[in-house]
């Protein structure tokens, strides 16, 4: 069987030995590539035991486990990789994951960090990619501010009454 992380090589030798604990990955990208296949094949421990030591406990194995059996998962690709070399400390991993929940294809396009605690690489954390920040035009009008429409009346009595229709 051909590794899930689309590597080309059989998953005895490339995924496999990482996700069964005989090897730690040695770079950040062939631990995101481990880590992928995690999620494919539904192994939790992996990725919970992938994840840095001083913030695993803030994860919902659950929810995890949830994610990872009840996708079908179809191609990972590595877009670029900074740094997370044998001899590096940190570096980073921008990857795009294809998946599938229901039969609606999904894509996951992230910017994953990552570091070495105590001489293993380890993810730290994943910004998504391409989601810019929103910000607003104008001051947020607040339920007790005039209304913008200039009726007079509060907002919470005007534009903003559940049903209305929002001036702007």
């Amino acid at each position: 069987m051909n590794c899930p992380c689309g590597s080309g090589s059989a998953f005895e030798q490339c995924c496999g030995p990482y996700l069964s604990g005989e090897r730690w990955p040695d770079s950040a990208a062939t631990l995101m590539r481990a880590r992928y296949t995690a999620f494919a094949t539904g192994n939790v421990d992996f990725i919970l035991g992938s994840h840095d030591p001083a913030t695993r406990d803030e994860l919902d194995r659950n929810l995890i486990e949830q994610w990872s059996k009840q996708s079908e998962w179809h191609g990972f690709d590595v877009i670029d990789v900074q740094k997370g070399g044998v001899d590096d400390e940190e570096g980073s991993v921008e990857f795009i994951a294809r998946y599938a929940i229901q039969g609606k294809e999904q894509e996951h396009h992230e910017l994953a960090t990552f570091a070495k605690v105590d001489g293993n690489w380890y993810f730290i954390d994943g910004l998504v990619a391409g989601q810019a920040t929103y910000r607003r035009e104008v001051p947020k009008i607040g339920r007790n501010d005039p209304c913008a429409c200039g009726s007079g009346k509060k907002f919470k009595k005007c534009c903003g009454k559940p049903g209305a229709a929002v001036a702007g």
